[in-house]
């Protein structure tokens, strides 16, 4: 997608008008309704010509700053990029080109991480490369065990 006309007028209101047309009351709901889905997906699903990535993270990240929930959405994060990059689950091998996927999910998590759970992220990047979850383990959601283990909510 290219971003088009998504930056042309009022994209916040532009963005929740079709959170809203879609039957949810937030864009968190809309999100939370899709987690696999990568932000290009949500931003797709949206408007394609004029909603982009960057536009679906930033209001995310603004409304789980209001519900004191940024930890989860770190977590919803890091399950869109597994989904995207290791489709299958973890690997059960980390030769070469399984160790390439598995960077640039946790790289991709990293670029979409606010800086407050910045440091957390790369330990738990460099936790999850040290000590490899199960072959297969596939995080559907924020809520996954392995994940709560990982980064429990700690908001407040």
């Amino acid at each position: 997608m290219t971003d088009g006309h998504s930056w042309e007028g009022n994209w916040k209101v532009r963005l929740y008008e079709r959170v809203r047309e879609r039957g949810y009351g937030s864009l968190t709901a809309f999100a939370e309704a899709r987690p696999t889905a990568s932000l290009v997906e949500l931003a797709k699903e949206l408007g394609e010509d004029d909603v982009n990535a960057v536009q679906v993270f930033s209001g995310l990240v603004a409304e789980a700053e209001r519900s004191h929930q940024l930890t989860r959405l770190v977590r919803s994060q890091l399950v869109r990029e597994l989904s995207q990059y290791l489709p299958n689950g973890w690997p059960a091998v980390l030769d070469d080109a399984n160790r390439f996927e598995v960077a640039q999910a946790l790289a991709r998590w990293s670029t979409y991480t606010p800086e407050t759970h910045e440091k957390r992220v790369d330990q738990i990047g460099d936790a999850l490369l040290a000590a490899p979850p199960p072959p297969g383990w596939r995080p559907l959601g924020p809520d996954d065990e392995l994940l709560l283990t990982l980064l429990p909510d700690e908001d407040v």
